[in-house]
């Protein structure tokens, strides 16, 4: 057992357990203020953990689905969506760099409700959007606002991107895909649906005509423009860039202030007598989690690690819960019910889990796709190598052609339907959905995502105290979850109608062939909402650790201190109270910059008292 002052004697002030969009940034912020930081990640290195071919599903964009299924990096989550329903697959990245490793890269800021909200919750406006702004800006290195970025120069900045941060954004579509007709006949007839629904058409057209049909602009995210836009994606270069590299890089630049020690998988946090943390232990091992596709036999060697100042969980929506129960911090009863002695009683803890609901409308067209010739989606097909040598072609691109952003009703604040164009078969989440998405190159999915979801009920529970065993997860979707469950089942439904739309206009061009599903023998909203509710998914689980009062079901305080306990934080998705936008990678990494400003300013609080 190695204990006293850390891993192999050497003594940290921060320990940050998980190296993902939430836990990479913290850590690497720290370090650079010099803060002695050990990063406990359960996996590896996606880049060499399974070999060439993990090696090429990390860095090509359009490989990503494959990357979620790659047996070195998965975490097959088995979660449940309604109580009559069967576990269904719930894809996490085990790896350095977290889900950033295998998402599909896109990044879009949050609407200012969402940060706004939590500033009304605190009282503290360092949290509403306009003080959040400043962190997406450290974050994002944009590349293709080109005029902006030389405006940026002179000290012209209007757009809101960051022009000089640690994360380089690029546009998804290459311009060889907008030279196959058939996809720019996709992309006009959507612009002009999209124009013609607005709820303010002209807004919508103007940004179109003036170039600004990016997500990120910051008129857009401030006043909920509805319209056409490019999905930006976190790629330099034409190659996946996440918080891998941020860690790495961090990592090389300041050996002595960071530590990144993989194959580690934390099963306790460790506090003193007056709750305040000093430390976790963990199991040194490969594949010793059981959501593994081949969980190890092994029960790993027992080791912990201690930190002067404090420690923060950054474990995921599903996996920070399950930490802070094992380490007796959640509802009392349930702690009781698995043996484990209940340090601090916290009901919030696990509860109000949320998602995004998605669905998809796939279409099978007349013709495949010219951009798509010669697609294997395999190392040495021809578009694999016009991506090697050029960084060109469809290889690219992550696969959406482009989104239409609009509300579900008119009378909405901010946009709730993300309709996303992918030029590929796409139905969900289930072993093998990677080769089902490559298969066939004659097909156009509308992948609808309803955000600002009502549904706050779902929970993650403890299957048993052993660290190695995944934990119950049930969403508790639609009708057994809270709020206003039909506004969400009517919103999915209003967007598959939209999508049908779309398509519609596609036929009379003679694109489209048929509808393959929800297929065109379901019309009624009764069997539309039938099909929604048997078959939509999401991939974006939030909210288990909420910021809030304690007695309002609340986990974190509104410097992300875990109530009840010292030194301990929380940096990762489940920190929202309500789940932010369309997209999440870019508000944990915003979290996350937060989170390292403010554990700064509260721990050097706590060392003038000390004094």
């Amino acid at each position: 057992m190695e204990a006293a002052s850390g891993i192999g004697g050497e003594e940290f002030d921060y320990i940050v357990v998980g190296a993902g969009a939430g836990g990479g940034t913290v850590a690497a912020r720290l370090a650079e203020a010099g803060y002695r930081v050990l990063v406990l990640e359960a996996g590896e290195d996606p880049r060499s953990a399974g070999g060439e071919s993990l090696a090429d599903e990390y860095d090509v964009p359009a490989f990503h689905p494959f990357a979620s299924e790659n047996p070195a990096i998965a975490w097959n989550f088995r979660v449940r969506h309604s109580s009559d329903a069967e576990d269904v697959l719930y894809p996490r990245a085990s790896a350095i760099g977290g889900c950033t490793a295998h998402n599909a890269m896109i990044f879009i800021q949050p609407h200012d409700v969402d940060w706004d909200g939590i500033a009304a919750l605190t009282g503290d406006e360092t949290w509403s959007a306009k003080a959040m702004q400043r962190y997406f800006a450290m974050i994002e290195n944009c590349r293709h606002r080109p005029i902006w970025r030389a405006l940026s120069q002179i000290g012209i900045r209007k757009t809101g991107h960051g022009w000089g941060g640690w994360l380089q954004t690029e546009r998804a579509l290459p311009l060889q895909a907008v030279m196959d007709n058939l996809l720019r006949a996709t992309l006009f007839t959507s612009a002009v649906a999209a124009i013609a629904t607005s709820k303010q058409p002209l807004a919508a057209l103007r940004a179109l005509l003036g170039g600004r049909a990016d997500a990120n602009d910051r008129s857009m995210v401030r006043r909920g423009t509805e319209g056409l836009f490019y999905t930006p994606l976190s790629t330099a270069g034409r190659r996946r860039v996440g918080t891998r590299e941020r860690l790495l890089q961090v990592a090389k630049d300041h050996p002595s202030h960071l530590r990144l020690e993989t194959s580690t998988l934390v099963s306790r946090v460790l506090f003193d007598a007056n709750n305040r943390a000093t430390g976790v232990s963990f199991l040194k091992g490969r594949g010793l989690y059981r959501a593994c596709p081949s969980p190890s036999s092994e029960k790993g060697d027992y080791r912990e690690a201690h930190a002067r100042l404090g420690v923060i969980l950054a474990g995921g929506a599903f996996n920070t819960p399950q930490l802070l129960m094992l380490s007796g911090v959640g509802p009392a009863a349930h702690l009781e019910e698995h043996g484990i002695p209940v340090r601090v009683d916290l009901q919030g803890v696990g509860q109000n889990l949320q998602d995004r609901y998605e669905i998809g409308v796939v279409n099978r067209i007349r013709w495949p796709w010219k951009a798509l010739k010669g697609a294997r989606f395999k190392r040495g097909d021809p578009l694999y190598e016009e991506w090697l040598n050029e960084r060109s072609g469809m290889y690219t691109s992550n696969g959406a052609a482009m989104a239409v952003v609009r509300r579900s009703t008119p009378d909405r604040d901010v946009p709730d339907l993300f309709t996303m164009a992918l030029l590929a078969d796409f139905r969900g989440y289930f072993p093998g959905y990677s080769e089902l998405v490559s298969a066939r190159q004659n097909v156009l999915t509308w992948a609808v995502l309803k955000a600002h979801t009502e549904n706050r009920a779902g929970v993650v529970t403890l299957r048993s105290p052993d660290p190695r065993d995944p934990p119950l997860v049930d969403f508790r979707y639609f009708e057994e979850g809270s709020g206003d469950a039909a506004s969400d089942l009517k919103a999915v439904v209003a967007g598959i109608r939209f999508a049908r739309r779309l398509s519609r206009l596609f036929k009379a061009l003679g694109l489209v062939v048929a509808e393959e599903t929800p297929g065109e023998e379901l019309q009624s909203d009764d069997q539309l909402a039938r099909h929604v509710r048997a078959n939509a998914w999401g991939h974006h689980a939030s909210c288990t650790c909420p910021i809030g009062p304690r007695e309002q079901g609340g986990v974190l305080d509104r410097r992300l201190g875990v109530h009840g306990t010292k030194g301990l934080y929380v940096a990762d998705a489940s920190v929202f109270p309500r789940i932010p936008g369309f997209f999440i990678a870019s508000a944990v990494c915003m979290v996350g910059e937060k989170a390292a400003e403010m554990i700064r300013q509260g721990e050097s609080h706590w060392l003038e008292t000390r004094l």
